[in-house]
């Protein structure tokens, strides 16, 4: 039938392979006719035949051609706008002559226009009439195309706008999302264009007329269980069918058709339908990584289960809450504003601030001056993973908060441990670097200390058979936890090893110790923690600053990451970040837009 009909492509790179699919098209398609020539027999069965074969056919061709759609070049020039030659600037240098000449005083003067289209969009109330506008412009950056001064405004008018709410904002970036995701990975661009259509209904009807002259032919010359399976087969096709004509008339382009030639009924009813199967945009599921946490774990006790565990780091996933995208809204708006006014070299500046700027802003609130520039002043990697210990020492250290200072911390820690969970997983969506090896030495140098510690509370010498009881038991913890997400069982609790790592002294800077040898930086997290729990200040403005560091950190990291990158995670479910960055763009807030305004048109004026 042609392959699965809602999804083309599992990855980017299966839109390269258009060519071979091409052929596969070819070749299948010759073979199946050869084989239905020489199996003919004239009977219902042999002609029941041809309407699968030209169904399938048509899947197929679908398929190939949404792929090369899909592909890189044909992508960026789907994404392009149309040729726009400009004024005929020779016919209005010649009528400048012509007046000049006829003793006029002629000037040309600059006429800007686009004003009463942000108007429109801002006016509509539904989040899908706005996201598909803004999709039309932003998914050029997917292209790596740029964005000009016009589209910035045009966004930042409704993005800016006080009635636009975090929750409106994120719904718009969601649904634009899924337009992408449709575009690269589904058949969008052929379903929703007339042929599509037509396509969609030959197909149905093809298979369902297949199927109805199947069940009433008299087929007791044949095998039943030839018979049965065939009969199945036709009735999934069907099924399968219904369930792709269903999702295509639930989906947002229908949903934006539907709203635009104000048909209010139909879209009542296919809302209904979509509101009874629960589907979600994007799951709202930030996925963490506790590097403590993991190197507290204790070890299976075998070789080749240990290979395992590092194979198979744990992660575990917690919900996008509403105060959490309130805050990243507000920090976003709150650097838009800040570039008002300021050009575009500012605009660089603050797409990559990472932090000392923000304690700059604390400097005052704080009782005393927390030397902080040595930990920005690194590898973003680095930074990130000298802040991520050192907040999870800071937050295991004061756990005796009042709600609201709970709020700062939680929201630090969240996205301390999302940052952490992408440099292990999806390294190539933060800034180049040595992350990995950076994680990898810090894991082993944290692994040896807590090991130390155990060793120094002197465990009992057991014999040979208790030991492998031992190592037997902490391979059965391994799998409960990792099959079950219960937890795996730890060498200590993470507070009793954040109060030892603690007890550390870091008078000496450890990179003097340890030179270029390992790229650990455990005990520079110790240092930076140490740092910031020994200053006496209010808590809440402490942890609001740490916040506001990791908030920095996020949009940076976002910000440094291409629009390829952004839309290979689309097919996992997408990631907070890919979010946060479609967010800054529609703030104004990215390396890919026109710098300097370019939409007046020039008038001639002779007096």
């Amino acid at each position: 039938m042609g392959g699965p009909d809602a999804i083309t492509a599992y990855s980017l790179e299966d839109n390269q392979l258009w060519l071979r699919h091409l052929f596969g098209l070819i070749v299948q398609t010759t073979v199946t006719i050869y084989i239905f020539l020489m199996a003919w027999t004239g009977s219902l069965l042999s002609r029941l035949t041809i309407p699968m074969i030209v169904a399938g056919s048509i899947k197929y061709a679908e398929r190939t051609w949404t792929l090369w759609r899909a592909s890189t070049g044909e992508l960026r020039d789907l994404m392009l706008t149309s040729p726009d030659p400009g004024p005929n600037y020779p016919k209005l240098m010649d009528e400048y002559s012509l007046r000049k000449s006829e003793g006029f005083l002629v000037t040309i003067e600059e006429v800007n226009e686009g004003a009463q289209e942000l108007d429109i969009i801002t006016s509509d109330k539904d989040n899908i009439i706005k996201a598909t506008a803004m999709f039309e412009i932003f998914k050029r950056l997917f292209a790596d195309l740029i964005l000009s001064f016009k589209d910035k405004e045009k966004s930042q008018h409704l993005f800016e706008d006080e009635k636009m709410s975090s929750k409106d904002a994120f719904h718009v970036v969601a649904i634009e999302l899924g337009f992408m995701y449709d575009l690269l990975y589904t058949k969008a661009m052929v379903n929703y264009t007339r042929s599509g259509l037509v396509c969609r209904f030959t197909t149905v009807l093809l298979t369902c007329l297949a199927l109805g002259l199947f069940s009433t032919d008299n087929l007791n010359k044949n095998e039943k269980a030839d018979v049965c399976i065939t009969f199945l087969l036709l009735v999934v096709a069907v099924l399968l069918e219904i369930y792709a004509t269903f999702l295509l008339l639930c989906s947002d382009q229908t949903n934006h058709w539907l709203i635009k030639n104000k048909r209010t009924s139909i879209l009542r009813a296919t809302r209904c339908l979509t509101s009874l199967f629960d589907q979600k945009r994007w799951s709202g599921r930030i996925l963490q990584y506790s590097l403590l946490s993991y190197c507290l774990e204790e070890r299976p006790g075998f070789k080749i289960l240990e290979k395992v565990q590092q194979m198979w780091p744990p992660r575990s996933g917690v919900q996008f809450e509403d105060s959490l995208r309130d805050t990243i809204f507000s920090h976003v708006k709150a650097k838009s504003k800040a570039e008002e006014g300021k050009g575009g070299t500012h605009l660089r500046d603050l797409r990559r601030e990472r932090g000392m700027s923000i304690t700059q802003k604390y400097e005052d609130k704080l009782r005393a001056k927390l030397e902080l520039k040595w930990s920005f002043d690194v590898e973003f990697d680095q930074s990130i993973l000298i802040w991520h210990i050192a907040t999870e020492i800071c937050y295991n250290s004061d756990l005796q908060s009042d709600t609201e200072i709970g709020q700062y911390r939680d929201h630090s820690r969240l996205i301390s441990k999302y940052l952490v969970y992408l440099l292990l997983f999806y390294p190539r969506m933060l800034p180049s670097g040595i992350g990995p090896i950076r994680l990898r030495d810090t894991e082993a140098e944290a692994r040896r200390f807590f090991k130390e510690i155990q060793a120094s509370s002197g465990a009992k010498q057991v014999n040979k058979i208790t030991k492998y009881c031992r190592k037997l038991l902490r391979a059965c913890r391994f799998f409960k936890g990792r099959l079950f997400s219960s937890g795996a069982h730890q060498l200590m609790s993470v507070e009793n090893a954040c109060r030892m790592l603690l007890q550390v002294k870091t008078d000496v800077d450890p990179s003097k110790v340890k030179g270029d040898q390992s790229k650990s930086v455990l005990f520079d997290a110790c240092k930076l923690a140490s740092t910031l729990i020994s200053d006496k200040s209010d808590k809440k403005v402490k942890w609001e600053m740490i916040r506001e560091i990791w908030l920095g950190m996020l949009t940076y990291a976002a910000s440094q990451c291409g629009g390829t990158q952004h839309a290979d995670q689309l097919i996992r479910g997408g990631e907070l970040l890919t979010h946060v960055w479609l967010l800054m763009a529609h703030f104004g807030i990215t390396e890919q837009v026109q710098i300097s305004k370019g939409h007046a048109i020039a008038l001639l004026n002779a007096k």
